[in-house]
């Protein structure tokens, strides 16, 4: 992930500072995440992207608060901890934290969201690559919590599933905010795939978005970090981003 990163930004004309890989450490700079941090001047540093873990963005966010360097955070799963990290950070520096790059995805939770109070129920599929250890993902999270705001601000009631037994446990996936039910499908030769099922008396509508490459979150990563300053504030997803 973050040599296809690097590659692209690279190409969009944005200096490379800094590589880090936890896993071929050798190839890179410095053995350890928070190794390389400490190596790098500040001032010749205008942003960290960070898509690594979340001990790395714990880091990450430390570094930059101790030296008001702007953060970009597309690591997911992060918890409690590392959210509080975030919000410390953004005190002192700009940080962006989104679960998807990818425009289109940030287009497909704008949609649903635009579609949720009209359809009686609503289900998050989002289908990952087998190196994934989160499900579901931040983005079927996020698309899942836009689809209840939405329902909830239109008055709607909370979706209430008409299933009264699964033969197999787990079989209807995961309950999300309002009902809204969360599967999650894990394979080799996927990237990160997303599709959102209206359904209501006689029609149905379908969202989906493909990321076929990691190439597709560039442009989303590019976008963050030209809005991203030292200016403290936390912006959470591209959605307040994207015009």
């Amino acid at each position: 992930m973050g040599q296809a990163l690097a590659e692209g930004l690279a190409e969009r004309g944005h200096a490379i500072a800094v590589l880090v890989d936890r896993e071929q450490p050798d190839a890179l700079f410095g053995a350890t995440h928070r190794v390389a941090l400490e190596a790098i001047e500040p001032g010749t540093v205008g942003a960290v992207v960070d898509f690594s873990s979340s001990e790395g963005v714990l880091a990450s966010a430390r570094w930059c608060a101790s030296h008001r360097v702007p953060l970009v955070v597309g690591a997911t799963g992060l918890g409690d901890r590392e959210r509080h990290a975030l919000e410390a950070t953004a005190r002192e520096v700009g940080v962006v934290v989104a679960a998807n790059f990818a425009l289109g995805a940030v287009l497909v939770e704008r949609f649903a969201a635009l579609a949720a109070p009209y359809f009686d129920r609503v289900e998050v599929i989002e289908l990952h690559h087998d190196r994934k250890a989160d499900a579901p993902s931040g983005t079927a999270l996020a698309t899942a919590r836009a689809i209840a705001a939405a329902r909830s601000a239109a008055g709607r009631p909370a979706m209430r599933d008409p299933t009264t037994h699964e033969t197999l446990a787990h079989a209807r996936g995961a309950e999300g905010p309002e009902g809204v039910r969360i599967h999650a499908v894990r394979l080799p030769g996927l990237v990160a795939h997303e599709e959102v099922l209206f359904g209501s008396p006689g029609e149905g509508l379908t969202l989906r978005h493909d990321s076929y490459d990691r190439q597709s979150f560039v442009a989303g990563v590019a976008l963050a970090l030209s809005k991203v300053t030292a200016s403290p504030g936390l912006v959470e997803g591209l959605g307040s981003l994207v015009d």
